[in-house]
């Protein structure tokens, strides 16, 4: 019997729907209407070979095979729209230069270039690692050419930015599994009686540092008394020093490394943290083809991006409505 070859027009409606929510949506994004979308996954379960959606509530939700075709449309998608990239792009050469932060050093950038280098092998990438204030002084200056900013709202955005999610900040401490015991200092929640008896030691980044005043002045408004327990220009070592017992940290969940956690702060007895914004500036408002791609794919993989918080294991629900 001859395997069935997927529609990858069937497979982008199937996927779009699922990241929009709802297949209206995704039928007015892609141009088509809600009975045409219908019919392509009707035409999909049917090339399966086997149930690809169940109802739950009002709505629907993936089965576990759905779950798997999925995970292949995502897959298949990204491959063609890599080879069709490849061939606008095959003639394109030049230089990019991308500035982020370490958060995305090791989650975001190693797919995103490999993705870009196959496309476009006649580019070359200069990927700067800095602090937010770096990163928007060598914008200003015409030094980047791209760059994926943490702002804070403490100061006004640059120009040819655009917003791409917001993030909000958690306290981080050492993993359970990872910690021997808690130290002395360990928040103990509400029902620990004599809860911040000490100090809490606190790992940031050196000032200045737009997180390190949001959370000292969160800490002073709750009234809980804290200590500078370690500070660092590197992210790496902040990891190091959460992991190893000297304070907890604030950061999103954006490259966290296995030996630490999010704390769930209602429970810790600590103040709930504001969000913070992650921007994609360009240097230019009309940027060349190579960056305007490599924007793309940043855009792309964003989502994908993000660590699930370790505090909170339940998987993200699937359901979709009807």
């Amino acid at each position: 019997m001859a395997s069935p070859v997927f529609d990858l027009d069937v497979l982008r409606s199937f996927a779009t729907g699922m990241a929009l929510g709802s297949y209206a949506r995704a039928a007015d994004r892609l141009g088509r209407s809600t009975s045409a979308v219908s019919a392509q996954l009707k035409k999909l379960e049917a090339q399966a070979g086997t149930a690809l959606f169940r109802k739950a509530g009002r709505g629907l939700a993936l089965t576990d095979a759905g779950q798997t075709m999925l995970a292949y449309a995502h897959r298949l998608l990204e491959l063609n729209d890599e080879a069709a990239a490849a061939m606008r792009g095959a003639r394109l050469h030049g230089l990019v230069r991308l500035g982020l932060q370490e958060d995305f050093g090791e989650t975001l950038l190693p797919g995103v270039l490999g993705r870009f280098t196959r496309a476009h092998p006649q580019v070359r990438v200069e990927a700067c690692m800095a602090r937010c204030t770096e990163l928007r002084e060598r914008l200003s200056l015409g030094k980047l050419d791209l760059a994926l900013v943490w702002e804070t709202g403490n100061q006004a955005p640059l120009p040819h930015g655009e917003c791409v999610l917001e993030a909000p900040l958690q306290w981080i401490g050492a993993a359970s599994d990872h910690a021997a015991e808690r130290p002395p200092w360990w928040p103990k929640g509400r029902a620990g009686g004599g809860r911040h008896a000490q100090p809490l030691p606190l790992v940031l980044l050196d000032a200045p540092c737009p997180v390190r005043e949001m959370t000292t002045a969160a800490l002073d408004r709750a009234g809980i008394p804290w200590r500078h327990g370690f500070s660092s220009s590197s992210l790496a070592a902040l990891w190091a020093a959460s992991a190893a017992g000297l304070g907890l940290t604030v950061r999103t969940s954006f490259g966290l490394p296995r030996s630490v956690e999010v704390l769930d702060a209602s429970a810790a007895g600590l103040p709930e943290l504001p969000a913070i914004s992650l921007w994609l500036y360009r240097a230019q408002a009309q940027p060349e083809a190579t960056v305007a791609r490599l924007a793309d794919l940043l855009r792309q993989a964003l989502p994908q991006s993000e660590a699930p918080t370790r505090q909170t294991a339940a998987s993200r629900p699937q359901g979709v409505p009807a």
